[in-house]
């Protein structure tokens, strides 16, 4: 693991993504890469979090166990994708778990290490500070759309984060879900879900096939999830 392909796995809204290629070069020199298995925890709610990972490659499902006991689907994530920062940062336990869907490579870096890089590096921390506050705002974000939109523009916003981005006229989900697994992520319950995705795919929306949802009419769908 080298700067040059650290700097390419990471993405736009990545943690680190705004590290110079000096700062990058010191976390892949002191970082650890290691695999894991589809089914494997990188990450387990409760533990201690002193170790910070960033996904090179694979997927894992990223989710929480809230106080009533329902487990909640907080977001899939794939390359470039920086877990474990919270518990990371503050000397806290870890907040959710994270779960390898498909074979995961990821590296880690643990706290020690870290701040020897941020004492290095002056601008650092700083930028680390505008990144998580950006994040804040993602979080107020989906917590807007949790509580004030109805289920379809609801369910338009989450699938809208689930698409691999591609920018032809079809896009597929990242990952194939149950309707059960897509309720836990947008908060809906299974049989809303399925009336709503079977009314889009009358509509021309979206297309449901061999457990996979494809996103047909990208603007109609970013129309639905702006309505109130």
């Amino acid at each position: 693991m080298d700067a040059a392909t650290l700097a390419q796995t990471l993405s736009a809204q990545s943690l680190l993504a705004g590290c110079s290629p000096e700062e990058l070069a010191d976390i892949a020199a002191r970082g650890t890469v290691r695999s894991f298995k589809a089914g494997a925890s990188i990450i387990l709610q409760g533990d201690p979090g002193d170790t910070l990972w960033i996904i090179l490659s694979g997927l894992a499902r990223v989710s929480m166990v809230a106080a009533n006991g329902r487990e909640i689907v907080l977001d899939y994530a794939e390359r470039g994708a920086v877990l474990g920062e919270i518990a990371f940062l503050d000397g806290g336990e870890r907040t959710a778990t994270v779960e390898a869907i498909e074979p995961v490579e990821a590296l880690g870096l643990t706290r020690n290490a870290f701040a020897e890089i941020v004492g290095k590096h002056q601008g650092l921390a700083m930028r680390l500070l505008q990144a998580m506050a950006r994040r804040l705002r993602q979080n107020n974000t989906v917590i807007e759309a949790d509580r004030a939109y109805t289920s379809g523009p609801r369910l338009a916003r989450f699938l809208l984060r689930l698409m691999m981005g591609g920018e032809g006229e079809e896009a597929r989900l990242k990952i194939a879900l149950s309707q059960g697994e897509l309720g836990n992520f947008a908060g809906m319950s299974r049989e809303q879900i399925n009336r709503q995705l079977s009314a889009w795919a009358d509509g021309g929306i979206v297309a449901l096939k061999g457990g996979r949802v494809t996103v047909l009419d990208r603007e109609a769908l970013v129309d639905i999830a702006e309505a109130w």
